[in-house]
């Protein structure tokens, strides 16, 4: 499992191949290091990159042209190795193609390819599938990047607030047992701002529809250290902790969402299914700020 590593004069980033995973980001002023590291006592994980499915699916299976499969939460890629095909000073790409495992559980050919480009204090993260095959290729793909909460020793985890410009409020779908509810809450906002707490997490992640959100940070109160996550147009978004712990927060731009409670099942009518035709691409990225 090799890493990769990309280097300018304020960051210094990692990626892991397996996975194809962003496993560090340090600042090279403060030396403070912004991606949880992979504590497999709390979450052993650091960043993975979710396909061919965003989050669970209801009793862990669907049905494509009338068959039956399996799938776990978040797909395979992220429990896979990938190829790392272009490296240069500032840019990484990896790639991940379909194979008998994979064709098992998902029975599609695709390619998989993941981008990291470092400018400055950004991380430009880029996907693109691609369907070799004659027929349709349906999916959905999304990121849970995992930042450190706190960044430095003497600061907590309420020492932290998630910034939502321009917003006063969010509207939040409720998961029942990591599926889709049929119930939202509002969630109020004073000047766009959301105060971290344990208990914030208490009923799993907090779900954004309908593209709410474009821009989130998680900033320190303290320090003003922070990251802001810039997913222009996509369409679902997770905001999550594990339950009961206080050590990392993760911001997630999705395209494709859990299974709802009342879902038939179909892979091809799923909510938030993206459908591209023979050899056509999909192309989506997100920025990540450090500061």
């Amino acid at each position: 499992m090799p890493v990769f590593q990309l280097q300018n004069n304020l960051f210094s980033i990692k990626v892991n191949s397996f996975g194809a995973e962003l496993c560090s980001v340090i600042s090279s002023e403060t030396n403070i290091e912004y991606i949880w590291q992979a504590n497999d006592a709390v979450w052993a994980r650091h960043a993975p990159n979710l396909f061919p499915i965003v989050g669970k699916l209801k009793e862990g299976q669907y049905t494509y042209q009338d068959k039956l499969y399996q799938l776990p939460q978040h797909g395979f890629a992220r429990d896979h190795e990938f190829i790392c095909i272009e490296e240069s000073n500032d840019f990484l790409l990896f790639e991940f193609t379909a194979n008998e495992t994979t064709l098992v559980k998902y029975p599609f050919h695709f390619s998989l390819q993941i981008g990291y480009k470092l400018i400055g204090n950004k991380v430009e993260v880029n996907y693109s599938v691609f369907n070799p095959d004659s027929k349709e290729l349906y999916f959905s793909i999304g990121a849970h990047p995992a930042f450190n909460c706190p960044l430095q020793k003497n600061e907590s985890f309420n020492d932290y607030e998630l910034v939502f410009p321009d917003k006063d409020k969010l509207v939040v779908n409720l998961l029942n047992d990591g599926l889709i509810s049929d119930q939202t809450k509002e969630v109020e906002l004073i000047d766009s701002k959301l105060s971290v707490s344990k208990e914030l997490f208490n009923n799993d992640a907090l779900v954004c529809m309908n593209s709410q959100l474009e821009e989130v940070s998680l900033v320190s109160k303290k320090t003003k250290h922070g990251v802001s996550l810039v997913s222009k147009e996509w369409p679902y978004y997770g905001i999550w902790s594990k339950k009961a712990t206080d050590q990392f927060v993760c911001l997630e731009p999705w395209y494709g969402i859990a299974d709802s409670v009342n879902t038939d099942g179909n892979f091809e009518t799923k909510t938030g299914i993206i459908k591209i035709e023979s050899e056509q691409y999909f192309k989506c990225f997100f920025d990540i700020l450090f500061f």
